[in-house]
């Protein structure tokens, strides 16, 4: 005989207090796959050049919600770290344009490698059926996220072989 729990329809608001919690726990996991020599802020950047190659450096304050010296700041800082190259812009020799170096775009790679491994390691302790579950649901979430808001946040990784961010 199979028992069905029947759950009510889960509220909107029931959900985001879990993923909120899922969220803080991915940050506790992540963590533990350490993101040095980038800050926070600076791994931000990363991932903004990542998508968006080429932009200067007032389009990147803006996707910051910063001002452009404290974007240059950032910059400066990767660039000295190897992450980030600027280069002339094709139109105007006086913009800038910005772009992840080899460099960068190798730590990029191997931080998702290492967080990615922590993820399967959490990811293994569950039933089978539970992380199905979990997949559909972050699949629909992405596909709800990228049709309110017009952008497909890792589509490049997941061209390249299935990875995200």
């Amino acid at each position: 005989m199979t028992v069905t729990v029947f759950r009510p329809r889960p509220e909107p608001e029931d959900v985001a207090r879990a993923t909120a919690t899922a969220a803080e726990l991915l940050e506790v996991l992540w963590g533990r796959a350490s993101t040095a020599p980038a800050s926070a802020s600076q791994l931000r950047v990363l991932h903004i050049l990542e998508h968006h190659e080429g932009i200067n450096l007032g389009t990147l304050a803006d996707s910051l919600a910063s001002t452009p010296p404290s974007a240059s700041r950032l910059c400066d800082r990767l660039q000295a770290a190897g992450f980030v190259e600027r280069v002339t812009g094709p139109d105007d020799r006086r913009e800038v344009r910005l772009r992840l170096s080899g460099r960068g775009r190798a730590f990029l790679a191997d931080l998702r490698s290492r967080r990615e491994r922590e993820l399967r390691s959490v990811l293994a302790l569950m039933p089978a059926a539970e992380r199905a579950a979990l997949l559909t649901g972050l699949e629909a979430f992405c596909a709800a996220a990228t049709g309110r808001y017009g952008v497909e946040a890792g589509a490049e990784d997941r061209a390249a072989g299935g990875r995200t961010a």
